[in-house]
């Protein structure tokens, strides 16, 4: 039987195939590649916990028990650990927010009633790893674009204090239950302290300069991009982020060791325990003037707990450092008035102290 008139010749087909096999060769590479990255991954990260033994007592010849060695076992197992998933998280929200630019953002919440804008922007929070300061200038697009006053608030509350880094150090510290508790109460306190701030009609209290602006936006829509865009925009979020607080994490694990080490349980329960009902709002009052972001706290708080502080109160003071710090107020006194920073302040450190109550009674 003579070929067709209408089938290819042998040698295009065979050139079709070639071609076919060459796009597609490149694509199987690549998720093979992600397959024995996240393998690899697992592997090492399932090995840090003995390694960090051997390491401390094997190789070093620390005794077991000692002050310096459980501090420096301490550095050594939470320092991988706490990278590794960082980067793990941050590259996939990396990906996930390449969907949602500031602009996309700012007109979705513009066109919802203040009360679904507030849940919205708390949650959009979730995946925007700002510290208090770098968040501001977020808050300042919103206002600019007619998103309400208590919607701005609810993002500026929650960006820096419930976000994928501040989620993944308590999960990989002090486990799901304790990332849950503070997620969900985060959140609370973030969508009802905006939905307060809201209702009480502070808009005159912004500073003018800031009405006048007119938001320019020159952001690429997320539905331009291809897959491979995407996947770029998760390695560059690692970079940009893992980056930037790579030495927060380590800082704060290396304060975490010596209070792992040398600080006695007992002191830290007398002095942050639930005993004392003076506590929690001590810890709000520290918290406030000093500033951090999760990295740097969440390996604090680890080790607080371990030397017998209550749950409540160290969340307490977690929030207040990281949502609540002084380089914050100072940054936004030049958006806001006074009067306005004063209730944000106010309504913001109840929330806490709700929280830092509640836990303490419950848990």
């Amino acid at each position: 039987m003579e070929p067709s008139e209408n089938a290819p010749p042998s040698c295009c087909a065979d050139n079709i195939k070639e071609k076919t096999s060459t796009e597609s060769a490149p694509r199987w590479r690549k998720f093979l590649s992600a397959g024995a990255i996240l393998i690899s991954w697992f592997v090492i990260y399932k090995q840090l916990l003995p390694f960090s033994h051997f390491f401390t007592y094997s190789v070093l010849d620390f005794e077991k028990g000692s002050h310096l060695g459980g501090s420096i076992q301490f550095f050594v197992y939470d320092t991988p650990k706490v990278l590794m998933l960082l980067t793990l998280v941050v590259y996939g929200v990396g990906v996930i927010r390449s969907f949602f630019t500031p602009e996309r953002t700012r007109k979705i919440l513009a066109e919802k009633r203040e009360s679904v804008g507030n849940v919205l922007a708390a949650h959009l929070g979730i995946v925007t790893p700002f510290c208090s300061c770098s968040a501001v200038p977020l808050f300042i697009g919103f206002v600019t674009a007619g998103v309400p006053l208590g919607v701005t608030f609810s993002f500026l509350i929650a960006a820096p204090m419930v976000n994928e880094i501040a989620l993944v150090l308590l999960y990989g510290l002090l486990g799901w239950k304790v990332a849950v508790l503070y997620l969900v109460t985060g959140l609370l306190v973030a969508i009802v302290a905006g939905w307060i701030i809201g209702r009480l009609g502070l808009e005159n209290h912004i500073e003018d300069w800031v009405l006048e602006i007119r938001t320019n936006a020159d952001d690429v829509p997320g539905d331009t991009l291809s897959w491979n865009d995407r996947f770029m925009h998760g390695w560059q979020a690692v970079k940009d982020i893992v980056g930037k607080v790579w030495i927060y994490v380590v800082a704060g694990i290396a304060v975490g060791a010596v209070i792992h080490g040398y600080v006695p349980e007992g002191f830290m329960a007398s002095i942050m325990g639930k005993d004392a009902w003076w506590s929690v709002p001590a810890a709000v009052f520290i918290g406030i003037p000093m500033y951090s972001n999760a990295a740097g706290i969440v390996p604090v708080i680890h080790a607080l707990l371990e030397k017998g502080a209550a749950l409540g109160t160290v969340l307490a003071f977690m929030m207040s450092v990281i949502a609540l710090s002084l380089p914050e107020m100072i940054i936004l006194r030049k958006v806001l008035k006074p009067r306005l920073i004063g209730v944000f302040i106010g309504v913001v450190g109840s929330g806490i102290l709700l929280v830092g109550y509640l836990f303490n009674l419950v848990i």
